[in-house]
């Protein structure tokens, strides 16, 4: 059994008289020490801006920002460093491609997307529709939480110009069959780009076998500090895609007349970079490649197994979906009770789970229901926490 519980200062913490219990992970992990040092240290000793000066701090601050980006690079299986663009975080990367990919759309062209998403890979899609004329379309959900594979295949068609999905369901923890997917997209002509965000930490990724065009995650969703996110394009893809925003660093030559631009991925990062947040998201990569993680995964589902095992012995709890393959995540409801009553029941005991719709709204309308109560793992829970969490739910039924 690994434990590296000890590695994250805030889950040291006492919540509620107890030890803090924290299943949020799908939000945000907790940050370990090994990437709280590297950012502190960067602040108190090399920063600067980068790219832009000749002196010793600028030159110390360029290499940790394009170390980390090396990093990523390895930490994802892309052929080349070039095809790492920095961002905010998932949402910005969905939207920078969802953009540039205007010029490439006509009236009545498809756009194929899954009844899983997150808003952020709905709502960028919608604006780009509006925007150009194509068409939406959504591939159904069937009563367990998996894809219907055979409404994907009769929506698939030579109309369908992008097709884009998530990895992992934040709500639902459904581990979509991405390669099956993006394969068949493929075959008809489609850019394909997968929302890696719930992935990231939890599934072993190779973006050049996976095959696909682009792939989206966030640091804070793999130890790494909030504000910093990853976008990944295939080279060819990232020269013909147009510049996302304009400003500093993205040129190459400006007058008043016209302007040049560099090429990836510098084209795609204007301004200065959030450094400091690149750099822990290099310091977690460097964590994450020093840890067993093939057993820490596998430690991670043995605890789901349990918890699931557990918690349908309580009267009136209700498991929310039930894929064929589960990653992190347990949605469930009690019955009678709304959502956010049993999230501060729980959070009354000191475990914190997310209650709501999860930024999934038009899932939970087609479930029927107005949110979950979502208790999100990662690899530094334990069975301790799973105790909790049974024991938080069944006293949570007494009150209903």
């Amino acid at each position: 059994m690994f434990d590296i519980q000890a590695d994250f200062p805030i889950l040291q913490r006492q919540h509620q008289g107890e030890p803090l219990v924290y299943l949020d992970s799908a939000a945000t992990t907790q940050k370990p020490d090994a990437v709280i040092n590297a950012v502190s240290d960067y602040y108190r000793r090399s920063n600067a801006n980068v790219h832009r000066a000749a002196h010793k701090l600028a030159e110390e601050a360029t290499t940790l920002l394009e170390d980390a980006r090396t990093l990523v690079q390895g930490y994802i299986g892309a052929s080349d460093r070039r095809e790492v663009i920095f961002t905010r975080g998932t949402t910005e990367s969905i939207n920078l491609v969802a953009q540039g990919l205007q010029a490439y759309l006509k009236a009545d062209d498809e756009i194929l997307i899954t009844a899983l998403e997150h808003h952020s890979n709905i709502v960028p899609w919608q604006m780009l529709a509006q925007r150009t004329g194509a068409h939406l379309k959504v591939v159904s959900v069937d009563s367990n939480g998996d894809l219907d594979l055979s409404d994907f295949q009769e929506k698939l068609s030579s109309r369908t110009k992008v097709f884009t999905c998530n990895h992992i369901s934040n709500a639902l923890g459904t581990i979509n069959p991405v390669a099956e997917l993006v394969r068949a997209a493929r075959e008809v002509g489609a850019i394909t780009l997968i929302d890696g965000a719930q992935a990231v930490l939890h599934e072993p990724l190779d973006v050049t076998a996976l095959d696909c065009d682009f792939y989206a995650f966030s640091g804070h969703k793999m130890y790494a500090p909030t504000g910093i996110g990853i976008l990944y394009g295939k080279l060819a893809r990232l020269e013909t895609l147009p510049p996302y925003q304009g400003g500093g660093e993205m040129i190459e030559h400006v007058t008043f007349e016209t302007s040049t631009y560099q090429q990836p991925p510098y084209k795609f990062e204007a301004g200065t970079p959030n450094i400091a947040g690149a750099v822990g998201l290099g310091a977690a990569i460097r964590y994450l490649n020093e840890l067993p993680l093939a057993e820490l995964v596998a430690q991670e589902q043995n605890l789901i197994d349990s918890a699931l095992r557990q918690l349908k012995q309580i009267p009136g709890f209700r498991l929310v979906g039930e894929p064929s393959k589960r990653s992190a995540v347990i949605s469930f409801i009690l019955e009678g009770a709304h959502p956010n009553d049993i999230g501060t029941l729980l959070d009354q005991q000191g475990v914190a789970v997310r209650t709501g719709h999860h930024c999934a709204m038009p899932l939970m309308a087609h479930l029927g229901l107005p949110g979950t109560v979502r208790a999100s793992f990662s690899l530094y829970n334990t069975a301790y926490d799973v105790e909790r969490l049974v024991k938080a739910v069944d006293k949570a039924t007494t009150f209903i």
